[in-house]
């Protein structure tokens, strides 16, 4: 499970590698990345190390290699997610409620790992896995993709953690959409978003989980949700 900046860093060091025979320097990896501090670095390091992507190799100095590469990553160019921000215009219309039976022709989207509807999670996977979802819950312009919801922030929104939530990827949100935030490029959370001037409020829809405020370039919005699947 990576995000997009820990898919970032694999893609630098592997570059660098494949390049010079060495990794980058932790300074290297935070101007890359564009990041204030090498303790941002220091948690992409160790959450590709986690997840058995790269290994530390002990008492030598900047002594990183590659284990495995994600298909997003793989160079025989096969397809794989890119976890990024993908521009797209608002969707026609937003089904609500039911959908008819007669527009319940399937097709299948990524499930792109979990989202946390409580405290925020890494989210992004490279979509191995697929779910069938009806056509007409993706009408809107744009990609679509799947995440498990896991927590309750957001039951008062009819959202329970174990649904699968179907969300258009978009950068663009408004005050009261529902969307899959990306905070400080670590975190993935599904909430209500409202922004007012340089401040973003994440809320929940929980009166037992707090709302988050955010300064506007501390959240990246990576999608919205469009429809909801809940097995019983």
């Amino acid at each position: 499970m990576l995000t997009r900046k820990q898919l970032d860093l694999l893609d630098f060091i592997n570059k660098r590698l494949s390049r010079d025979g060495v990794p980058p320097s932790f300074d290297e990896m935070k101007e890359a990345l564009d990041l204030r501090s090498k303790s941002g670095i220091h948690r992409l390091i160790t959450a590709l190390e986690e997840r058995g992507f790269i290994r530390r190799l002990p008492h030598r100095a900047r002594a990183i290699e590659i284990v495995k590469l994600p298909d997003a990553l793989d160079p025989s160019g096969k397809a794989g997610f890119e976890p990024r921000v993908i521009a797209g215009d608002r969707p026609s219309r937003t089904p609500a409620g039911a959908m008819p039976l007669g527009e319940a022709q399937a097709m299948e989207l990524p499930l792109l790992g979990r989202i946390a509807a409580g405290t925020p999670i890494e989210a992004i996977t490279d979509g191995a896995e697929h779910v069938a979802v009806p056509g007409a819950m993706v009408a809107g312009a744009g990609k679509h993709y799947a995440l498990e919801v896991k927590g309750e922030s957001m039951i008062d929104a009819g959202i329970n953690s174990g649904d699968v939530v179907i969300i258009r990827e978009t950068s663009v949100a408004e005050n009261g959409d529902i969307v899959v935030a990306q905070v400080e490029g670590y975190e993935a959370t599904l909430k209500r978003y409202r922004k007012s001037g340089d401040m973003v409020m994440l809320e929940a829809a929980n009166p037992a989980f707090e709302t988050r405020l955010l300064r506007s370039d501390q959240v990246e919005v990576q999608g919205k949700l469009v429809g909801l699947i809940r097995t019983y």
